[in-house]
């Protein structure tokens, strides 16, 4: 490191879904615009999707082998202390060869063992909680981290109140302006100008009970005159989009992966999605009118916790789950079939919008570094 030259070595583990891995990019867009002349190792799990994601966004990555405890009884746990002793020796050798500044932590598998043998050399830590329930890994390893960057208020219940930074989650920097992208928006993905169009996200994975539900759906929403803009996820992709076909529908448009999101939200008049906290933090930036349909498959329900803090401030609806299927189309149009409420629920979330996270996450990434 040259502080005195802006020359520093971050690196940046985490990831095994997009909601850690786009923040971690986020940060480290933030940075390099401030210090151009750094240099970044990403940390990863072998076989998840930051391995292809990262090199994408043009920074160098490395895999652990390691995995996550399987709920069920499964042989898979049996080899866990294995990997975990191979990913800890792993994560050492790394940072002994980089020699970084700093290490942040964005959760996810590979986080663990590269923040925990940072810690133990003494290297400042930064941890990014992006949900309003913290993970147990981050909470074991902000003992001894010297930040923690969170999205939401009261996070103290988790974390030391000292170390805590209120700086919301970073976003991908081409949502924070849609205007005038509607049109390259509606060319890219074949849709017409002339139908209300609905978003569909479930995840970067895809989500089961929202694919079910548009299946049953469907027909009855391109006959009532919408289109669907529909991200099924790589595993259900296949399936899905054989269904559309042989539905003869012209107006569903399923996608394994959508890649220019900001296209995607400047075309929607409607949004429907997991409640993420990065699919939360990026809504509250596009304004559009929103329905979440929070994921019950995830830690102490934090997606219902993260919804509810946008249903209470009137900036979103919430549909739950378990009442998703035969009420997905209903829903829609109660709302689209009232513009006061649209226009209310698109204004009233941008409130809860932070759209300077990265740069606030970047600032106490700078103070660690001595």
């Amino acid at each position: 490191m040259d502080q005195a030259k802006g020359i520093y070595r971050i690196m940046i583990s985490g990831g095994g879904t997009g909601g850690h891995i786009y923040p971690a990019i986020a940060i480290a867009n933030a940075w390099k615009e401030r210090f151009p002349r750094t240099e970044f190792l990403f940390v990863g799990a072998e076989g998840k999707m930051e391995m292809e994601k990262v090199p994408e966004a043009g920074y160098r990555i490395e895999g652990l082998k390691v995995a996550g405890l399987q709920r069920s009884l499964s042989l898979s746990n049996l080899s866990l202390p294995f990997k975990l002793l191979n990913s800890l020796k792993k994560a050492g050798q790394l940072i002994q060869e980089f020699k970084p500044d700093a290490v942040v932590g964005v959760g996810g598998y590979a986080s663990a063992p590269v923040l925990y043998m940072a810690q133990r050399k003494k290297i400042p830590t930064l941890i990014q909680e992006q949900n309003s329930y913290a993970g147990l890994t981050n909470k074991l390893l902000a003992k001894k981290a010297y930040k923690i960057c969170v999205a939401y208020p009261n996070m103290e219940q988790f974390f030391p109140k000292d170390k805590l930074v209120f700086t919301g989650n970073p976003v991908r920097k081409d949502i924070l302006n849609l205007d005038g992208k509607k049109e390259f928006g509606l060319e890219k993905f074949g849709l017409s100008a002339d139908r209300k169009t609905i978003l569909v996200i479930g995840g970067s994975l895809g989500a089961r009970t929202i694919n079910q539900a548009m299946l049953a759906d469907m027909k009855a929403l391109e006959h009532a005159g919408y289109q669907v803009l529909w991200q099924t996820g790589k595993f259900y992709f296949e399936d899905m989009h054989a269904q559309v076909q042989a539905a003869q529908l012209k107006h569903i448009h399923p996608m394994q992966f959508l890649k220019e999101m900001d296209l995607a939200y400047a075309t929607a008049d409607l949004i429907v999605s997991r409640a993420g906290a990065l699919s939360v933090s990026e809504l509250s930036l596009v304004g559009k009118a929103v329905v979440f349909i929070p994921s019950p498959n995830v830690a102490e329900d934090h997606q219902t916790k993260n919804a509810m803090a946008f249903v209470q401030a009137h900036a979103a609806v919430l549909l739950k789950d378990a009442e998703v299927v035969g009420n997905l189309k209903n829903t829609i149009d109660q709302i689209l079939g009232n513009p006061a409420q649209v226009a209310e629920l698109g204004k009233n979330i941008q409130t809860l919008a932070k759209p300077s996270a990265a740069e606030e996450i970047i600032e106490a990434l700078e103070s660690i570094i001595k």
